[in-house]
């Protein structure tokens, strides 16, 4: 690809003012969870995906152009697209990340946005037997939360949706054999905030396992109430880290913002 077929679809004139003030807050919304994964460098150069649904409009959602980098999205340059059709990289996007993420929206209509990553920590925890444990704070808000599924091979085959869901369920995170993590919400600060813990909570296992100390686990009530309490917090007075965030990434560049 030349610099110059890269700029049509990177360097777009903004869309604000063009699309409605919901859609707006949205794309900037998830432009911002793309820098954010770039930041923690939880992305594998182009690939792995980020999406939306666009509000008012069910069947349509927002995600990465399949040639940019995580950190050249911006709120305009996401592509909108038809979660009814199939598509590939000759509509713009990643067919396997297509394929996972309309999926998602499709079976789940509570669903507004997705995270999807191959970090190395949530990637290497679900190849164990024993899959994420409770084992730290960051664990245990994702208690009883997590669901499992077989790899597949590459998710770019349409009939592998039907058991992504099933295996899924109702789950608000799923890791992935072999492959990687996806978490899903309500909207894209909740997506990602679901992802920092569970990163954290891999990590940190990973690193108690390589020690071969025995590990100790809350009691199943502790796990189940303070699930409850984040899950309070997340909804009120939690939701400030947001544009903390935001503020965070706009000392060294806005141009997510565009």
């Amino acid at each position: 690809m030349t610099e110059n077929e890269l700029a049509k679809i990177r360097d777009v004139p903004t869309l604000e003012g063009k699309v409605s003030p919901e859609e707006w807050q949205v794309r900037v919304d998830l432009a911002t969870c793309y820098r954010l994964v770039r930041k923690n460098d939880w992305c594998n150069s182009i690939y792995n995906h980020c999406s939306a649904r666009v509000p008012g409009e069910p069947d349509f959602m927002l995600m990465k152009g399949h040639p940019l980098l995580w950190d050249e999205v911006t709120a305009s340059n996401l592509v909108k697209v038809n979660i009814h059709d199939e598509l590939d990289e000759s509509a713009g996007v990643n067919r396997p990340g297509f394929v996972l993420h309309s999926g998602l929206m499709r079976g789940r209509p509570e669903i507004n946005a997705a995270v999807h990553i191959h970090e190395e920590a949530s990637t290497a925890i679900p190849a164990t037997a024993q899959g994420l444990l409770p084992l730290t704070q960051d664990g245990v808000f994702l208690y009883d939360q997590i669901a499992y599924h077989d790899y597949q091979g590459i998710t770019e085959n349409a009939n592998e949706r039907d058991s992504v869901l099933a295996d899924m369920g109702d789950k608000p995170v799923m890791l992935m054999r072999s492959h990687g993590s996806v978490t899903v919400a309500a909207n894209v600060r909740e997506a990602y905030v679901l992802t920092t813990h569970l990163v954290k909570a891999a990590q940190i296992q990973l690193q108690l396992m390589a020690g071969g100390a025995e590990l100790i686990q809350p009691s199943e009530d502790v796990c189940r109430t303070t699930v409850e309490q984040h899950i309070a917090h997340g909804l009120g007075r939690g939701q400030a880290d947001w544009p903390a965030y935001q503020r965070e990434l706009d000392r060294t560049d806005e141009s997510y913002r565009h």
